[in-house]
Formats: structure tokens, sequence, C-alpha cells
């Protein structure tokens, strides 16, 4: 397969975007956000999703110059509307009231409505440490995963991420769905034509399957733990607090009534709120000790679970965002693999905008 470099692609996608009228601005914050997603080795969020964001501008369902603004605000908090945008800008504008917020007075959090799909969470949080902050991002998805016992598709997979500066080591990063599986990895075997391990999905009757393509015929994903008896329960519970922050508190739509931002998916006529929610949080690590101190004892933090024993036919313990942080280094160097299919859908899209590709 192709390799594309990094700057191939950015300069690719920020003109797409600019076709579909978003300003310089934020054509190149969306272009960040999916590269970042392609860099760290996460396609699931990167180029795999420009057919979707096309087709939904096309059909007028996202708005490609939002208003983004604050609609309710205290010194520490702030509802932040997104005005229906590409859900990158909103959240790149919520997170930084967010640093602002905890600049001031030690913690910032932002509740976002009328968003839509904003990439990876991790992107938000990782800006947070430049100013010696934690940061935190909590997003709900597409209905696409029914609760333990269920077969209706009531939440999203949920993510949520955190940020935490260190000293002399890197930065603790973990990003993850509270699912066993991402729906865009769940396309990316689709595209390539490969099987899913057992215990990511369902079918539409509660049964297990490895097909990839159970949601389009009514199957639906696994909370994290994948049953009951591996604790998916506890799966389905911190899917239903990432909901509760980024859908009720926002304002925005919340479990089966969050829009849905892939084209096979059914749109619930009954709304709640407005749009796709999300939830930041900026935390000055100062407002608890002093910043080198705490660094000082982060980083002893990660060389303790470093130093933590492989087990048998492992060959080292990782710390969030080890692998990321590695791939991002050799990807922006070596270019960056697609998937064919995918290459076909951006060829299609590139072809619909008029921008030339290869």
């Amino acid at each position: 397969m192709k390799k594309y470099t990094y700057d191939y692609l950015f300069n690719f996608t920020k003109t797409l975007f600019s076709k579909m009228g978003c300003s310089s601005d934020d054509s190149k914050t969306i272009a960040d956000v999916l590269l970042k997603a392609e860099l760290r080795n996460i396609p699931s969020h990167g180029m795999l999703r420009l057919k979707d964001y096309h087709l939904f501008w096309k059909e007028g369902m996202i708005n490609p110059k939002p208003d983004v603004k604050i609609v309710h605000e205290t010194p520490s908090t702030a509802v932040v509307d997104g005005d229906l945008g590409f859900g990158m800008v909103p959240g790149r504008k919520s997170m930084e009231i967010a640093i602002e917020k905890a600049k001031k007075i030690g913690t910032g959090w932002v509740a976002t409505r009328n968003s839509s799909h904003f990439g990876i969470a991790g992107y938000y949080t990782m800006m947070a440490l430049e100013h010696d902050m934690i940061g935190l991002c909590f997003t709900n998805a597409n209905p696409t995963v029914a609760p333990t016992w269920s077969i209706d598709r009531m939440l999203g997979t949920n993510p949520m991420a955190f940020a935490v500066p260190a000293k002399n080591q890197p930065p603790f990063v973990a990003d993850f769905a509270t699912t066993p599986i991402a729906r865009g990895k769940i396309s990316i075997a689709e595209k390539k034509g490969e099987k899913l391990p057992f215990g990511f999905v369902q079918d539409k009757d509660g049964l297990p399957t490895d097909d990839p393509g159970t949601l389009r015929t009514g199957g639906a994903i696994l909370p994290l733990g994948s049953d009951r008896e591996h604790g998916s329960h506890k799966g389905y519970c911190m899917g239903a607090i990432v909901d509760i922050l980024s859908g009720v508190v926002s304002g925005a739509n919340f479990g089966p009534f969050v829009p849905p931002t892939v084209a096979y998916l059914p749109r619930n006529p009954k709304s709640v709120g407005l749009g796709t929610g999300h939830f930041f949080g900026a935390m000055r690590i100062d407002a608890f000790m002093p910043a080198d101190e705490f660094k000082e004892r982060m980083d002893e933090w990660i060389v303790n679970f470093r130093a933590a024993r492989p087990a048998v036919g492992q060959e080292k313990v990782l710390i969030p965002g080890d692998v990321e942080r590695e791939y991002e280094a050799l990807l922006m160097k070596e270019g960056i693999t697609l998937v064919p299919k995918v290459v076909e859908d951006m060829k299609e899209v590139a072809a619909e905008l008029g921008v030339d590709f290869e």
C-alpha cells in the first residue's frame, strides 16, 4: 500500500474543508485533528471519516461556518453551543475556554452541545499539557452500543481521554472507548474484509457474531467487558457516565437520540437536545502542589510502572501514550499508509469537490 506524507494529507484535507465552505482557520483545525489521529495510528478517526463528513455536509446536517459561543457561564464553568459545526471547531474552542478558566482559578469545565463528531478525544486533552495542566475530555456518539442484557442500541462508544504532564518522562495520555472496539475500527475491518474477534459485537438478536457488518443489520457493539461475567456492566456504567456529562449536562442529545454521523445508521425522529455533546476539563497542577513537585512525582509514578515485570511472552510494560507517541514519530518520518478502500472514498470526495488527489 502506498505511503503519504503528513504534509500532503494535511494540505489535501485542509483544501477539502475549505471547499466545503469552512474558514481557513477552521479547515486547519479540522485537518490538524484528523491527521493527529492518523499519526498516532488511530485510522478509525482519520481519513476514514472524510466520506461521512462530506455526505452530512451535502445533506445540510453540518454548518461549515458555525458561530461557536458561550451560552451559560460561571467563573469555573461554561456551556458552549457549537452551532452544528464540524466537531473539531467547537471542540478546540471549548478546550481553550476550559484552559483559560483554569489559568484564572485553578480548574475549568466546559460542556458543549449542538456539535458533531470531533475526532480523537486525546487531541483536546493534550492541549492542556503545554500549560502544565491535566486535561480531560469525554464525548457521546452514534447510538451503536447495547447496554448489558439488551439488544437495543442506546449508547455510543463514548470515549474518555486524560492527559497528565510529567517532567523528564513523556506525558501520560490515555484515550479509549468505553467499548471493546471503536465504531470506526469496525469500519476499517469491514473495508479490509476482516472478521472481528468474538466479544466485540452482537447480532440483532443479541447473539455473538464476528461480522463487522452487523451494525448495518440491527446488531450492536458490546460495552467494555463484553458480557456480564467479564464485567460488561462496568463498561456500561462508564459509557453512561460519559453520556450524562456530555449530553445531559450540556443540553445536547443523549443516549439513543444522539444524531448518527455514519450514513447507514437510522436517525431517531425524536430529539431531546441539540446535536452531539462533549465535556472538557482542565486542571492546573499548581492548584494542588508546586508544578515541579507534581511533575517529579509523576515521573516517579511512570518509572515505577515501567519497571513492572512483564508476563511470560511480553517484552515490556507500557505507559498509556507510549504506543501512539512512537507511531507519531515513525509515521511522520516514513509516511502514512491508508487502506485502499479509504483511498477510493477520498478520491470520490475529492472529485466531487474539484480537488486534486494524487
